[in-house]
């Protein structure tokens, strides 16, 4: 059913500063949120792609002393948050600034979460169970793809139960996004791919969830339409700022979009997949967008449709499940075409860690907002048809 554009609706997102020369704005936004002594949450690829030093001079240029926090895994554990809050709260710290992609980003968030909050990460796992805000945050991403940078989601892997914990709360919008897509041009080829194929899951779940709005539509249909367009080009011409920029404002698009509508039964499954086998999360996105979008098709086949003509698929003329085969069928060439080409099989997966699988992605807080109502035989079957 269409929904109102005049219906009730809340929309949130942070202060963005978008384009090249924004991470030099790290000291200024910083000293505007009233900071004393700064934590910089990063990982070890950022600092050798050489991304930390701007933003140290931009806050020795206004004389606020930090402390760096680098020990971040690709996929953040639950004890990486604990570390750093550690360190945040013995140095004295009071405005966090996470630079990096998703997992940089999510550590922040964590870190400002039990900061505040006094209480073990593993806590807050679900919706809306973070009671104290955390602290100024400055988001400067280096991914085209997570958009933590401007959302409310926290994911973390949870090292006893080898899952992926979601928190969601509308506490954990950075203040300040600082995107400047000059940082994706020392991005290698295939996590430009991932990345990019992360936010067009994001994008497409957006806009089928049943949380959606006029709001996020908007924005969900443009991401799809600029990473379609960019994705390819960016993947093949690393150095085109232009393809750099565009794929960078897609994110940011889906980013908005996902995070006021929510996500559905491909992040759920996703977070269960990465955290039990350890896998980049947008490569798990790219394996389960297709059978996801194929079990949901039944209840969404005209939202699907406005997806397929934002993809730039030709409709018209063909009947109802000729419109579905194109659109599935381009969904998954899309990720081969960018070099993803594996299924679950190939990356370690077996009937047997189905029916796990399939239980952490039952009780995932994304399912909640998936078009159509999944059973746990149902999102084994979903995980089959990925093999």
């Amino acid at each position: 059913m269409a929904l109102a554009v005049s219906e009730l609706r809340k929309f949130v997102v942070p202060e963005v500063i978008f384009g090249v020369g924004a991470i030099e704005l790290a000291g200024q936004y910083a000293e505007n949120l009233g900071a004393r002594k700064v934590l910089i949450v990063t990982d070890p690829g950022v600092v050798k792609a050489g991304w930390l030093k701007p933003v140290i001079e931009s806050l020795e240029n206004h004389f606020l002393p930090y402390e760096v926090f680098q020990e971040v895994h690709n996929n953040p554990r639950d004890y990486d948050v604990m570390a750093g809050a550690s360190i945040y709260l013995g140095s004295g710290c009071n405005v966090l600034l996470a630079l990096g992609g998703g997992s940089p980003l999510d550590c922040a968030k964590g870190i400002g979460i039990v900061s505040t909050n006094s209480r073990p990460i593993g806590d807050f796992e679900g919706v809306d169970r973070v009671n104290c805000s955390i602290p100024p945050l400055i988001c400067i991403p280096t991914t085209a793809g997570s958009s933590a940078d401007v959302s409310q989601f926290s994911i973390i892997a949870d090292s006893m139960r080898k899952t992926k914990m979601a928190i969601v709360s509308k506490t954990l919008v950075p203040d300040v996004a600082l995107i400047d897509p000059a940082t994706l041009t020392t991005m290698p080829s295939y996590l430009t791919a991932c990345t990019g194929m992360d936010a067009l899951s994001h994008a497409i779940e957006a806009f089928v969830s049943t949380a959606c709005s006029p709001l996020t539509n908007l924005h969900a249909l443009k991401a799809v339409e600029l990473m379609f367009k960019y994705l390819p080009q960016a993947v093949r011409y690393p150095d085109n700022l232009e393809y750099r920029s565009q794929t960078m404002l897609g994110s940011l698009s889906a980013g908005m979009a996902f995070s006021n509508a929510i996500l559905g039964a491909v992040h759920a499954m996703a977070h269960s997949l990465g955290g039990k086998f350890d896998l980049a999360h947008g490569e798990c996105n790219a394996i389960l967008l297709k059978p996801v979008m194929a079990y949901n098709f039944p209840v969404c086949r005209e939202a699907y449709e406005q997806i397929g003509e934002a993809m730039g698929l030709s409709l018209a003329t063909l009947t109802t499940a000729e419109r579905e085969t194109l659109i599935l069928e381009a969904i998954d060439s899309f990720r081969k075409q960018l070099g993803i080409t594996n299924n679950l099989r190939d990356v370690g997966v077996t009937e047997a860690d189905i029916p796990a699988l399939a239980k952490h992605a039952f009780v995932d807080p994304c399912l909640a907002t998936n078009p159509r109502a999944a059973t746990l035989e149902d999102l084994e079957e979903i995980f089959r048809h990925a093999l």
